[in-house]
């Protein structure tokens, strides 16, 4: 299992070199090394989550430095989800981005830098140091940062700078903690310092760094009141890399709570669940309004991000092993079916000439198939059953009613029919009505977009008619987060010499 535990984060680096060796007018190898590299990713990511399934934990040491010295590579359920979905949804990516043959952005970098990010999102996902965590924040920082500002014009170099100032502000919040955290435990190793700040008083010494890092993360992940840069950003992303950056950025702040609190810190001290509680009503809430008052369709979509955040730092702040295999299976979910919202928006634009509500309409007259093709992760978002969004949600608030937490539980359910009516308003603007009489002939269809998009749509079927496998899996994960002496124990075993 070494193998495909160190490929997710070597294979993007090294497609990253060949396609600087190349040269970068070399549109097609690099657009062929990018298909490449993302399903050999997807074959890593199933690998690894065979790997995984039944709870095994796989652990590498780089170097050969023994625990806890060296640099822990952790493969465990949770990773190696995050590692496959991750996988899959940088396929689609790269397919739709075969498509588009954007000359003007593959000059400056585009797949490079594409690769790059997702080697960075990688190994966030499969380090097991809190140090290294922050080396692959700052991995997937360069690599967005220049990727917002590949377009150009005022749009999105604005875009850029307000992603890159805020994102900067909790890189240096997380260096601060780590620092606090490295001089009250002498490490930085997650197996490690669960076992020294094991004892209460010990616990009670890290606060000021636990409250640090709740800040950074929450920066990352979109949470209420430390969102605004992502609707401020996201919605200048050409599709292909809204669609990376909208299923996997946010998220990499989702797990990154989900890891240290549940491995490091206590998630049930008396002042952290309250905070979590209050940030996750607020995010859904706030998130869902905006995306209400949105008329342009990446806006719309960008502010459903923060809002089903929330849902996901509910699942943690409730803490049992249940809501956090719910929380997962809602994570693979959302993954899925935010990157497809975004790929489908762009196909909508191209159609459209504009993403923009007002100057869309008439696809569902002259498309009912793609018109189909849009409902499935629109009504999916939303929570309608059987779809993979209502078993996600119907699992996390099943778990907070047999809790006794009602209010959250309704929070989430009025969150559920304002998500379901921005999805209407996008159906009723861009599918339903006539188009304006100002539409551009819009040409064929982009045959490799709609493969991106059918790929999508096809994983989000598949888990919404057949979730058993991946609740197993979330299970798993959960049992991981819930009992850390079974992650302690693989990484003591996995790094001796």
């Amino acid at each position: 299992m070494t193998a495909a535990v160190v490929a997710p984060i070597l294979l993007p680096f090294l497609g990253a070199a060949l396609q600087a060796l190349a040269g970068r007018r070399c549109y097609a190898l690099h657009r062929v090394i990018t298909l490449l590299v993302t399903a050999g990713l997807c074959a890593a990511g199933a690998a690894l989550v065979a790997g995984t399934h039944e709870g095994g934990i796989h652990v590498v040491q780089p170097g050969g430095w023994p625990f806890p010295l060296g640099i822990s590579l952790v493969g465990d359920a949770l990773s190696a989800l995050m590692v496959a979905v991750c996988a899959l949804v940088g396929l689609a990516g790269a397919v739709y981005l075969a498509g588009e043959k954007r000359e003007d952005l593959e000059a400056r970098g585009l797949h490079p830098l594409l690769l790059i990010l997702l080697g960075g999102v990688n190994g966030a996902f499969l380090t097991g140091d809190a140090f290294n965590l922050y080396v692959w924040f700052e991995v997937m920082l360069i690599a967005s940062f220049v990727l917002l500002g590949l377009c150009g014009g005022r749009a999105s170099v604005e875009a850029s700078v307000k992603y890159v100032i805020i994102n900067l502000a909790a890189s240096i919040l997380f260096l601060t903690a780590l620092g606090l955290l490295y001089g009250k435990a002498g490490t930085l190793n997650f197996a490690d310092l669960h076992e020294k700040l094991a004892t209460p008083g010990a616990v009670a010494g890290t606060q000021g760094a636990a409250v640090l890092m709740l800040v950074a993360f929450g920066i990352k992940a979109g949470v209420f009141p430390l969102f605004m840069w992502l609707p401020a950003s996201y919605p200048a992303l050409p599709s292909a890399l809204g669609a990376v950056f909208a299923g996997l950025l946010t998220k990499v702040g989702v797990y990154a709570m989900m890891r240290v609190f549940h491995l490091v810190f206590a998630v049930h001290e008396a002042w952290m669940q309250p905070v979590l509680w209050w940030a996750a009503a607020l995010t859904m809430l706030v998130g869902v309004f905006g995306a209400a008052s949105q008329m342009e369709i990446k806006r719309v979509l960008s502010f459903h991000i923060v809002s089903q955040i929330g849902y996901m730092v509910a699942g943690i702040a409730l803490g049992t092993r249940a809501a956090l295999a719910a929380t997962v299976f809602y994570i693979v979910h959302h993954i899925l079916v935010k990157a497809n919202l975004f790929l489908l928006g762009g196909v909508i634009g191209q159609r459209c000439g504009g993403t923009g509500l007002k100057h869309c309409g008439g696809l569902y007259a002259s498309a009912p198939w793609f018109a189909f093709l849009f409902l499935i992760p629109a009504m999916s978002l939303g929570g309608i059953p059987p779809l993979s969004g209502f078993w996600a949600k119907y699992s996390l608030l099943r778990e907070a009613l047999t809790l006794g937490d009602g209010w959250i539980t309704f929070v989430a359910l009025a969150t559920g029919l304002l998500t379901l009516y921005s999805m209407t308003k996008i159906w009723k603007e861009a599918f339903w009505k006539a188009p304006p009489p100002d539409m551009p002939d819009p040409g064929p269809w982009p045959r490799w977009s709609l493969a991106a998009c059918l790929l999508l749509a096809a994983a989000t079927v598949a888990l919404s008619l057949h979730p058993q496998p991946l609740l197993e899996m979330a299970r798993n994960a959960a049992r991981a987060l819930a009992e850390p002496a079974l992650y302690v124990e693989a990484v003591k075993k996995g790094g001796a010499p």
